[in-house]
């Protein structure tokens, strides 16, 4: 035997590709939040024990989405839409802001379609042709300037560590006479 030992070569790392999910389409949290809040008719609240009993009898996995459904009610909390009349943060209890429940209904976004060949020519309206006044133009407000702030001064050296500079550089003189 001559001693010598086969070592296998290392063979490359293979990527995986990580596959996308396809996104979960329905309402997010916050929209069940707010859904079951409007059905609750609690006077003092809900507290977020009860909140997530009626999640999790609709069918949402509050197991599993724990931190995001504290993290949405915290969100709502901030941002206006829910009232929370007693407690901290998410826990407490939580009631529906009714003055800002009402301006939360989105306006659904239509996608403007922009028409190729056919060119609109705007015509000038009849007032503006007979030569109505113009509006006088809005001047842009400036700023006050901040007041620059005095330049600290310098502290002068202490004498203490001059002397010793002079006194090094003496000896290192002295020594290179020798």
């Amino acid at each position: 035997m001559s001693g010598v030992i086969a070592i296998p070569q290392a063979t490359p790392a293979t990527t995986t590709k990580k596959r996308s999910k396809p996104k979960k389409t329905g309402p997010t949290v916050s929209d069940r939040i707010l859904k079951v809040m409007s059905a609750s008719s609690d006077r003092s609240g809900v507290s977020l024990a009860a909140l997530k009993k009626s999640l999790a009898a609709s069918g949402y996995d509050v197991v599993k989405n724990n931190a995001r459904l504290k993290l949405a009610v915290r969100r709502l909390v901030a941002k206006g839409y829910l009232l929370q009349p007693k407690g901290t943060g998410a826990s407490g209890s939580f009631k529906i802001n009714k003055n800002k429940a009402v301006a939360k209904k989105k306006k659904p976004i239509k996608n403007k379609v922009k028409k190729v060949g056919a060119k609109k020519v705007r015509r000038a309206s009849p007032k503006k042709a007979a030569g109505a006044k113009k509006s006088p133009k809005k001047t842009k407000r400036k700023s006050p300037k901040k007041a620059k702030r005095p330049a600290a001064a310098k502290k002068p050296k202490s004498p203490r560590k001059t002397k010793r500079r002079l006194a090094k550089s003496t000896r290192a003189k002295a020594t290179l006479k020798k």
